[in-house]
């Protein structure tokens, strides 16, 4: 029995399922989950001491790999001066100046510790400033575990095939309306129909949750002109493609400005964070200024505020985005080729360095569509790629990333992987 194994073993006795959060189970994929030691660059270590070329980067904030020796030496140097004090610090200003310069949109922001909580407070935020109830997600797009979300939600809930969840009022529900994504048409004969009670209308620009997905030409363009029309609150929830996909997320690289933005993941460099913000007239709203309460102790900790300012300001010298394009679509054009040699049903999306092959004959294009993978197929892919020393994704409807780390020699390892794993399938 591997070390994985035993602890494994030992936290289901502990821990719900063994695990902390639930795609780490293994469930989609089968076999036991690894348990990490360390890290470094483009590769993990497991405590069994096999090392594996990382491409889930902690669900992608580590856009310049594990371990970078600069944003490390910051944490180090900040950790001396204490790890939380519940009180205000200059990074938190700085970090609000470096979102309002990468996203003009965000003219005021308020730093929380997670994704969830982000996105979350967004919608508080959105209610309080309209004084309306009701909200709009896509089915499959995944904001977090906030009871108003759970609603048709993508990641581990897709994972695991639960539309949504126990424990969740029936009247917090029913605020809660989904229409496909990318299906402009259903949003407009729903703001036709109660436009006037929409509070918000949340969307990943990029739905990353169900697997990538990216938006149709004009789909993002026409949320914006329908929550114009009907003055609903646009919210982006960037988490995943805020300074990912570009410097200026998903509103930089398609050209379309929400009213409130969700961020997590990379400003954090690696720690835990989150954060929204957007149009100061909404964000004016928030407590102490205005009537909407949030509040958080470990909000703009010292050490998530370094880490993040480091990895930002490294991003933004670096300007690593179309680097990242390129190795990403060569690396999906090689593993298309591969599949589609031994006719492996595969359709694969890919935007800047963000990627999933579906085991499908069909585009995937909204959640239905990704729902119709071969999941056991991904599986057995899964492991196959895993005995080779590549991580991917443990689970169909997640998104897979590459780092600024990964060189050509990971690449055509992983490319090699694949063609072997191909005729396996």
């Amino acid at each position: 029995m591997s070390q994985s194994e035993i602890l494994f073993k030992r936290a289901k006795t502990l821990i719900p399922g063994g695990v902390n959060s639930p795609v780490r189970a293994f469930k989609a994929v089968g076999g036991s989950p690894l348990f990490i030691k360390k890290a470094k660059g483009a590769m993990i270590t497991d405590v069994d001491n096999n090392a594996y070329i990382d491409f889930v980067l902690s669900w992608g904030p580590m856009i310049l790999g594990h371990a970078h020796p600069l944003i490390s030496q910051k944490i180090e140097t900040a950790l001396k001066s204490g790890t939380s004090f519940g009180a205000s610090t200059p990074l938190e200003v700085k970090m609000a100046e470096l979102a309002h310069e990468a996203f003009p949109s965000i003219e005021m922001v308020r730093m929380v510790s997670s994704g969830t909580e982000a996105a979350m407070s967004a919608l508080r935020l959105a209610r309080g400033y309209t004084g309306r109830d009701k909200i709009l997600k896509f089915e499959g797009c995944y904001h977090g575990h906030s009871d108003s979300l759970l609603v048709k939600a993508g990641s581990g809930l897709a994972t695991l095939g639960i539309p949504d969840s126990a424990g969740i009022p029936k009247d917090f529900a029913k605020h809660t309306l989904t229409v496909p994504y990318n299906d402009l048409e259903a949003v407009r004969r729903t703001a036709k129909t109660i436009g006037s009670r929409l509070a918000a209308i949340i969307v990943e620009p990029v739905a990353g949750n169900m697997g990538l997905v990216p938006p149709f030409r004009g789909f993002l363009e026409g949320l914006r002109e329908i929550c114009d029309l009907y003055d609903i609150v646009l919210i982006f929830d960037e988490v995943i493609t805020g300074f990912r996909l570009s410097y200026g997320g998903a509103q930089q690289y398609y050209g379309v400005a929400p009213d409130l933005t969700c961020l997590g993941k990379i400003i954090g460099g690696g720690l835990p964070v989150g954060a929204y913000g957007g149009k100061r007239k909404i964000m004016s709203q928030i407590s102490p200024s205005g009537p909407v309460y949030q509040a958080g102790t470990l909000s703009g900790n010292p050490l998530a505020m370094t880490a993040g300012i480091t990895a930002l300001k490294i991003l933004k010298k670096k300007k690593p985005y179309q680097d990242l394009e390129e190795k990403t679509a060569i690396l999906v054009e090689e593993i298309r080729q591969a599949g589609k040699k031994e006719n492996i049903p595969l359709s694969i999306n890919q935007i800047g360095s963000l990627f999933t092959p579906f085991f499908t004959s069909i585009s995937v294009t909204d959640y239905p569509s990704a729902k119709t993978s071969d999941t056991r197929r991904y599986g057995k892919f899964f492991n196959l790629m895993l005995k080779e020393g590549v991580y991917l994704p443990p689970s169909q409807f997640e998104t897979a990333f590459l780092s600024t780390e990964h060189g050509e020699k990971e690449l055509e390892k992983t490319i090699q992987a694949a063609r072997k794993a191909f005729k396996k399938l």
